[in-house]
């Protein structure tokens, strides 16, 4: 059920994604989280599922394995749609009911949210999927430098980035085999009265967050044999180097959001 989820995994490969530094990767993944909000109409829609698309291909991740994973977050994505059929109420009018009055432009910025949700969620994913944790941990700690002067420890603020969400797909793993051990016991979630799927899932949250507790206390003894003391005075076993392909990848990003703002104005 839950062997897809995108955000937190790394999958190998020699992709041109994989091997773009930290930085420039979660530098443009910011950029393009922002600029995909002007994308308002048709054009620029349109550009940003071709962009997130191309994205996929270059990846050179199994098309299959992002259908996969996007499974899970269908349900807020179909509210999301849903809630702006209800709450947009100008344009030509497709049907009207007591309760609910459907028009062409609700239909239509529904359509733009579900894309931009999707492509939002797939852009941040694509960062941990190429990325290995530990190389993450420092581009996020090299972003962090600046805050320095602020008194920020900005080692420990990624190396807790980092770890939250590597965690994520052990959350979910935990999940389906707590799932599973319950349903094994006669333990329904999707049939029955509404009082006993609480009380099922109740029984689902408790052990859930008592291991999730466990895990992260064995983590903080491990930490703590290993001598772990802050980022202060730690040296690196590998250095990253900005390239140029990673210059060439930001100017695309840069290039990117000017098209996409530009065609909202089209």
């Amino acid at each position: 059920m839950f062997q897809h989820v995108l955000i937190g995994q790394y999958i190998a490969g020699h992709s041109i994604l994989h091997r773009l530094d930290p930085r420039s990767k979660l530098l443009g993944v910011m950029v393009l989280v922002i600029i995909i909000f002007f994308a308002t109409n048709w054009y620029a829609t349109g550009f940003v599922l071709f962009f997130t698309l191309m994205l996929i291909f270059l990846s050179r991740i199994s098309a299959s394995f992002f259908l996969k994973a996007i499974k899970p977050i269908l349900i807020f994505v179909i509210f999301a749609f849903i809630l702006q059929l209800f709450t947009y109420r100008e344009g030509s009018i497709i049907y009207e009911g007591i309760y609910l009055t459907i028009t062409e432009e609700g239909l239509r910025e529904g359509f733009f949210i579900v894309v931009r949700l999707l492509a939002i969620v797939i852009l941040t994913s694509l960062v941990t999927l190429t990325t290995r944790p530990i190389i993450l941990t420092d581009g996020l700690e090299a972003l962090l430098q600046p805050f320095k002067k602020l008194k920020l420890p900005s080692h420990e603020i990624a190396l807790m980035i980092s770890i939250a969400l590597r965690f994520i797909p052990t959350l979910f793993e935990e999940t389906e085999r707590l799932m599973k051990a319950q349903m094994s016991r006669g333990v329904s979630y999707t049939s029955g009265p509404w009082k006993k799927r609480i009380l099922a899932l109740i029984s689902l949250l408790v052990p859930l967050f008592v291991h999730s507790f466990k895990r992260a206390e064995d983590l903080a003894l491990a930490m703590d044999a290993r001598a772990y003391r802050g980022g202060v005075g730690r040296s690196k076993y590998r250095e990253l180097s900005w390239k140029s392909i990673d210059t060439i990848a930001i100017g695309i990003v840069l290039l990117t959001g000017t098209i996409i703002i530009l065609l909202r104005f089209a």
